[in-house]
């Protein structure tokens, strides 16, 4: 049996195949900052896809927004980041570590890995300090008459103060949602586990605007819906959870909540949370303001009640990393595969030469590159041996790879190799790109075991 999925397994693949990289890894790099390369952007762009597809693009009622990283102060303040928007932070001044007052019972003291904070007689431990999460900046070319501004910690707000515009003009009546992907920004006192918490990152969320009375049902509704689009894309389902918050965990705009939890590396954590909000957003941009936002149709008048599936992209691909990494033993060497959803995967299709040297194999190779790369993200790949190119593909998660062989310039065929099984089959040359989209089109489960 392979040893358990580790981070430091899924970090040093992700950095050997160029994933991720620390971020300005040459000054030596800035905590919870992390630079993504090709096939990480591109990993992380079918996440985005997906996610996309299942709340715009297959529904009718929701549609998609953009809105301004730096918002209005006002915004702010409203919605109760200013002064609620904060962690107690406590600092050690033996070993300059800091620490969430709230999480020093599971954290690592800095000198004694194996004792918690506060628990050596070393540690010096300072009273607990209220510390925003916002990054803040300055608008406007001179410092003196600059304005306060912060850098977005969620997405949200720029939805609920688009309300009153979209309501008018996307001709949808609650319930109905508002959907956005874009980068946020927290400065985390205690960020760490590779990309699962850092300083900046992209949000998938969604504020699903509904009739008071119905809001309950469609927390209930949503929480399920998520649940199965995790499962959809193969995460496993004894690898994911549904946890309700207790009454004291539930954020002050919130009467219920629920998280979907998945089995990372480190344990239990939180993938995505589904929330109750109420009418708390909007009720406070509407007294901030001054401007009603509520639905209003005939005699029907009310602010609606809202309920948000908010999820994080950079941790729903690490989730996606971690559940796909497989170890095996194959004709007695060991292969790591990324066996991720096709739907999923940052190249759909390598195309590999058998001999690079060989002209006519090199041209059939291009030529057939050529014409997939117009359907689907291909990848030509001609350096080093073939055992050694497909390994490449695996450990990026490529589902299916062409040879092209001796045989294909006798009778125009190619072997097409399936990166599960390892199954392998003649198809000929003409036809490879629809086998190829037919194969991507399946219904497809992982298999691993649960």
């Amino acid at each position: 049996m392979p040893e358990a999925v580790t981070m430091d397994k899924i970090v040093s693949l992700a950095r050997r195949r160029g994933f991720v990289f620390p971020s300005s890894e040459i000054y030596g790099g800035l905590g919870s900052s992390y630079d993504y390369g090709h096939y990480g952007v591109l990993l992380k762009e079918n996440v985005k896809a997906r996610w996309l597809e299942a709340m715009v693009r297959e529904r009718d009622d929701i549609v998609a927004l953009d809105s301004s990283i730096i918002l209005h102060p006002a915004v702010w303040e409203a919605s109760g980041h200013v002064t609620g928007f904060a962690d107690p932070l406590v600092d050690c001044r033996f070993c300059k570590r800091r620490y969430r007052a709230d999480q020093i019972a599971d954290a690592e003291c800095g000198a004694r890995p194996s004792k918690h904070p506060g628990e050596t007689d070393k540690c010096d431990l300072t009273e607990p300090r209220q510390f925003n999460l916002m990054f803040q900046t300055r608008i406007g070319p001179v410092e003196e008459t600059g304005q306060d501004a912060y850098l977005r910690p969620e997405t949200a707000q720029g939805i609920f103060i688009n309300f009153k515009n979209v309501a008018q003009i996307a001709r949808r009546k609650p319930p109905f949602g508002i959907a956005q992907i874009g980068k946020a920004f927290r400065n985390e006192i205690t960020p760490g586990n590779f990309i699962f918490r850092t300083l900046e990152f992209e949000q998938m969320e969604m504020e699903y605007f509904v009739p008071p009375a119905e809001a309950e049902e469609w927390f209930r509704f949503w929480v399920e819906e998520r649940r199965a689009w995790h499962l959809r894309y193969g995460i496993r389902e004894s690898h994911l959870r549904v946890r309700e918050h207790d009454a004291e965990e539930l954020s002050h705009y919130s009467s219920a909540t629920s998280d979907l939890e998945y089995l990372f590396p480190m344990g239990w954590s939180e993938l995505e949370g589904i929330a109750h909000r109420g009418d708390f957003d909007l009720r406070a941009h509407t007294e901030a303001s001054g401007t009603k936002l509520e639905w209003v149709d005939g005699q029907e008048r009310y602010t609606p009640h809202v309920v948000e599936p908010a999820l994080g992209v950079n941790r729903s691909m690490l989730a996606f990393m971690v559940d796909a990494y497989d170890e095996e033993v194959v004709a007695e060497r060991e292969r790591t595969v990324l066996r991720l959803h096709p739907a999923l995967a940052p190249v759909k299709v390598a195309v590999l030469p058998l001999i690079p040297r060989n002209d006519d194999m090199v041209a059939k190779g291009r030529a057939l590159y050529e014409e997939l790369r117009r359907a689907v993200v291909a990848e030509y790949d001609d350096s080093g041996q073939i055992g050694r190119r497909y390994r490449r593909q695996d450990e990026i998660g490529t589902p299916y790879a062409l040879t092209i062989d001796e045989q294909t310039l006798e009778d125009d065929t190619v072997t097409i190799r399936d990166r599960d099984s390892l199954a392998q089959e003649r198809i000929p040359i003409s036809g490879a790109r629809a086998f190829v989209q037919d194969k991507l089109g399946e219904d497809w489960k992982t298999p691993k075991p649960s």
